[in-house]
Parts: structure tokens; C-alpha cells; sequence
């Protein structure tokens, strides 16, 4: 039987696929990705996770119309994140909530978590 993975290896891997995930759905990489956990929350940061459209609407001077474009997708990609997410950690995902920043094209997600993951180490 293999021993639970480490902290970092579930962070990176969560990381690689969240990537993935912006990739082939949105035909968008985020310049960073950074998932930590904590317990049974995770907090993923994307940075430059404005799509070409969201950037060229707030470019416009249509920056509402950008905020509801992103949490349409935002919205829209949820079960496939959560879905994800469950597959790397093998915990059921309770909650999402995310956000997004149009200034710095940055968006937040916390997972809430049924339990924290098997990690070595703890």
C-alpha cells in the first residue's frame, strides 16, 4: 500500500490541474497558480485569470459587464473545480467561494472541505 502523499505533492498537483482545467476549458492559462491547505480549506490564488474578453470589456470602460462575464465562467466551471479537486484529495468538497479582482486580475477560491486530506506527516 502507498503512503499518503506529502502536503506539497497534493498542492502541486492540485496546482498542475487547476491549470489544466483554465486551459482546455477556457483556452486561458493563469500566469500563477498557488494552492495551499489548511486542514479542511483550501485556498487556490490565480493570478492574470482575466480572459482576453473580460480584459478587452473592462478595457472598454465595461467593467460590470466584465465582473458578470467572469462570474458566469467562474460559475459555470464550479462542479468541474469541485470535481477536481475531490479526485486530488479524496475529500468530498462541501463549498466553493470565489472571487475575482478586475485591478489586479486575480480571483481567490476557498474550498471548504468535509475533512481534511490524508497527508503524510500529520
Amino acid at each position: 500500500m502507498q503512503p499518503p502523499p506529502t502536503r506539497g505533492q497534493l498542492e502541486r498537483a492540485l496546482t498542475q490541474r487547476i491549470q489544466a482545467l483554465y486551459r482546455s476549458q477556457l483556452e486561458h492559462t493563469p500566469s500563477k497558480v498557488i494552492c495551499n491547505i489548511f486542514d479542511e480549506k483550501i485556498a487556490i490564488i490565480l493570478e492574470d485569470s482575466l480572459t482576453k474578453p473580460e480584459q478587452i470589456l473592462a478595457s472598454a470602460g465595461k467593467e460590470q459587464l466584465a465582473e458578470q462575464v467572469h462570474e458566469d465562467l467562474d460559475e459555470a466551471l464550479q462542479p468541474e473545480l469541485k470535481l477536481l479537486i475531490e479526485e486530488v484529495v479524496g475529500v468530498s468538497v462541501v463549498d466553493l467561494l470565489s472571487k475575482a479582482t478586475l485591478e489586479t486580475g486575480r480571483t481567490g477560491t476557498i474550498a471548504i472541505l468535509s475533512a481534511p486530506p490524508q497527508v503524510r506527516g500529520s
